[in-house]
């Protein structure tokens, strides 16, 4: 496969913002699929989908998904990837002691049942701050080791999120080195979060050049640039060699200063920019290929049930 293929991949929803902050976020599984699908004849070959509820809020509910997940299919090829983080309000958290949230641990395991090919794995913990909320999300190394395994026996690729150089070498690491993941290990890295999730990067060209170079070897990587940060980060991971970009709303709900966006905006507009650098496209079958999917390595048996709330 040529080397300058690019994996366009697109987040359209996310587990945070709400349509009052843009009216063009999809939140229902109708609109979902059909903002994906638009997506996806724009370039897109893979979607990172959160759920929500009829009122909007964050849910992991494997019905939701499986509607979701059923309606895309039914439209295109595109790759699809699950969450199991969720969100920071709705089905996701609960009042928990001292006057903090704590983000559902038996709600985030449900994103792994609906059928998708890959799921986001956070395996790390840290504190998210948002709406007057302070919400903790708690992947302590049992819960991290329970959601890889559970995703290698399931046959779903996980995509590492890391928002700091230790999610790297500590957490995600340390879970592959177990043989819980095999190469490509599909990284996504979270910047310019800093302002609501505790240690997270702010971006720079030097910290991601860092975060890259923690990686391990045989990675395919992504940034999630947070804002303003979406498309410099995007086009500086290429040029430090990644093979996948990636936009939408679930990042930054604006297409420049003050004129908020589309999804499919967002999408045509990444996909001129690759064009004009003299990158090519990658198909969903393309992305398949690049991303190790489907995934075969299935042996893994979980050791653990599903570690308690407080684990």
């Amino acid at each position: 496969m040529a080397k300058n293929k690019v994996i366009v991949l697109v987040a359209p929803t996310g587990g945070m913002a709400f349509k009052s902050q843009n009216p063009y976020l999809p939140t229902q599984p109708e609109e979902i699929a059909r903002d994906v699908y638009d997506c996806y004849n724009a370039g897109a070959s893979v979607v990172a989908i959160h759920a929500r509820r009829p009122d909007d809020e964050a849910t992991c509910n494997a019905d939701i998904y499986a509607d979701i997940n059923a309606r895309i299919r039914a439209a295109c090829d595109i790759v699809i990837n699950n969450s199991t983080g969720g969100g920071v309000h709705g089905d996701m958290i609960r009042p928990i002691e001292g006057g903090m949230w704590d983000t559902v641990w038996e709600e985030r395991i449900k994103g792994m049942e609906a059928g998708a090919e890959m799921c986001t794995l956070d395996a790390f913990t840290f504190v998210a701050s948002f709406g007057g909320k302070e919400v903790l999300l708690n992947t302590s190394p049992s819960r991290g080791r329970f959601l890889a395994e559970a995703m290698k026996t399931r046959g779903i690729k996980p995509e590492w999120e890391v928002f700091s150089p230790t999610h790297i070498v500590q957490d995600a690491t340390t879970l592959i080195q177990m043989g819980l993941d095999e190469p490509p290990y599909v990284f996504n890295l979270v910047m310019n979060a800093h302002r609501g999730f505790q240690n997270a990067m702010p971006y720079s060209p030097k910290g991601l050049q860092y975060m890259v170079d923690l990686l391990p070897e045989e990675s395919i990587f992504c940034v999630s640039g947070i804002g303003p940060a979406q498309l410099p980060a995007g086009i500086n991971s290429l040029l430090l060699g990644g093979q996948m970009i990636r936009v939408g709303l679930e990042d930054n709900l604006y297409y420049r200063q003050g004129q908020l966006a589309r999804n499919v905006e967002l999408v045509e507009r990444t996909v001129r920019i690759l064009r004009e650098m003299d990158y090519d496209i990658a198909s969903p079958a393309e992305a398949r290929e690049m991303l190790g999917l489907p995934r075969t390595d299935t042996s893994a048996r979980p050791r653990f049930s599903p570690p308690l709330r407080h684990a």
